[in-house]
């Protein structure tokens, strides 16, 4: 049996009191919250470890780097996402249609208290950071992906109940309606009332999906 004493975690790491997770999470909460306000390039760490009470040794503890950061802070917007308008949409207690404007509906309420300010935090990391970091591009397109995979099954129930024509395009029709809703929480940003996520709603339903 080996009688190396066992690596010591950095200056600032957790305490037995406090597990791994919760300084972790702490760390990223506070990031997110920053970066959505000011974007991943204008946060500093020193600001993310101020606002969660974390010392400045911490951070390398839990992260590698600001990149590395970065990445989990994608999965950390995924959670809240799969949480809140996610399980709207996936909702199989209600038909499909509705559950798809209960999702665009939770978007209006939830940037209302914000001003319609700020936008999709997601979608604003696609939009500052995939040209400038390949590992960002790749963790954000299949994140995408994945968000597009769940709107296509529920237009493929829609269409299976005759909610929608026989002949929809699921897949390409899925990935046309989460462009139109970026879109729509990029020009939110801009003008700050929930016009654009109103047009959108009004547009899918009346024209994009009217089953004929």
């Amino acid at each position: 049996m080996s009688t190396t004493p066992p690596k010591q975690p950095s200056q600032g790491a957790a305490s037995p009191s406090e597990p791994i997770t919760t300084t972790r999470e702490r760390i990223l909460e506070a990031g997110a919250a920053i970066v959505h306000a000011k974007g991943f390039n204008n946060t500093g760490l020193k600001e993310v470890l101020d606002a969660s009470g974390v010392p400045k040794g911490s951070f390398y503890f839990y992260f590698k780097n600001k990149e590395a950061f970065g990445l989990e802070l994608i999965d950390h917007h995924l959670a809240f996402f799969a949480a809140n308008p996610g399980a709207l949409l996936m909702d199989r207690d209600k038909p499909p249609l509705e559950r798809l404007g209960n999702f665009i509906d939770w978007f209006r309420e939830f940037y209302r208290d914000k001003g319609f300010c700020l936008g999709c935090p997601v979608g604003n990391l696609i939009q500052e950071m995939s040209d400038l970091s390949p590992p960002f591009r790749e963790k954000l397109g299949k994140a995408m992906e994945g968000l597009n995979r769940g709107m296509a099954q529920v237009l493929a129930e829609a269409r299976e109940r005759g909610d929608l024509g026989p002949d929809l395009d699921s897949e390409s029709t899925a990935r046309f309606i989460i462009w139109a809703w970026q879109g729509a929480l990029m020009f939110m940003k801009l003008v700050n009332t929930e016009e654009p996520l109103i047009t959108l709603k009004q547009t899918i339903f009346s024209r994009l999906l009217a089953h004929k």
